[in-house]
């Protein structure tokens, strides 16, 4: 993700994978969809379609397309990055995908992070902990890059970090 401004080189952003955490998984859900689509169109063009039913068979087939569009769009980057964690001077953010809401935390409201192997836990000065989970991010070494830049700030913005007894990733 290409990333503009003054304050290009002083900004972390990092693209998501595929939620590991889902019910069910990219390629259940892709397959599922496809065959969906698939049934739709065979009822849709098949001889059997009369005029009087036709509208519930291009309904079927509108909501496969619907729903096909959503896997792609959640969980791949066609249509542009969707699911990031950006962390900059002024803020950390979260977005899980296309869907979901952004979850922003000013760097100036950060009173401590704790880091764990995949996972940062942030406490607002006013004592709320926000928890950012960073399962789905892909390479060690992005995992790494936020980690550093999270500890890097503290000095700066005045919070503390603590980190987990057990290994650093």
């Amino acid at each position: 993700m290409a990333v503009s401004g003054s304050n290009a080189r002083s900004t972390l952003v990092v693209q998501l994978g595929p939620t590991r955490s889902a019910k069910l998984s990219f390629s259940v859900l892709m397959a599922l969809s496809l065959l969906w689509l698939g049934w739709a169109a065979f009822l849709l063009f098949s001889d059997r379609t009369s005029g009087r039913d036709a509208y519930l068979y291009y309904t079927f087939f509108g909501l496969a397309v619907v729903f096909l569009l959503y896997v792609v769009l959640q969980n791949t980057s066609v249509f542009g990055v969707q699911s990031y964690i950006e962390v900059t001077p002024q803020y950390i953010v979260q977005k899980q995908g296309a869907f979901r809401t952004k979850h922003i935390i000013p760097i100036p409201d950060i009173k401590e992070v704790y880091i764990s192997p995949l996972a940062l836990q942030v406490t607002k000065r006013d004592e709320l902990k926000i928890y950012l989970n960073l399962k789905q991010v892909r390479k060690r070494r992005d995992l790494e890059k936020i980690k550093m830049k999270v500890r890097d700030m503290a000095q700066e913005h005045g919070y503390t970090v603590t980190e987990s007894a057990s290994f650093h990733v």
